[in-house]
């Protein structure tokens, strides 16, 4: 556990990846909205959760990782 305020590398790291996931999320929302030109509406919020869950999904299935 890092002192208040501070963060370790490692810290970093996981904040990057939980970023990262849910900006890969949003992407595959927009995107989707885009292609199809479907608005989601109130289910928006849900659709980037299912979405990021489907790129973590994809990030460990893919990429090989040591944890």
């Amino acid at each position: 556990m890092s002192e208040k305020l501070k963060l370790s590398k490692k810290e970093l790291i996981k904040v990057a990846k939980g970023a990262g996931i849910t900006a890969g999320g949003a992407l595959l929302t927009y995107g989707t909205q885009m292609i199809s030109k479907y608005d989601f509406g109130a289910w928006t919020p849900i659709v980037v959760a299912a979405f990021a869950v489907l790129v973590n999904f994809g990030r460990k299935f893919i990429l090989v990782t040591k944890e």
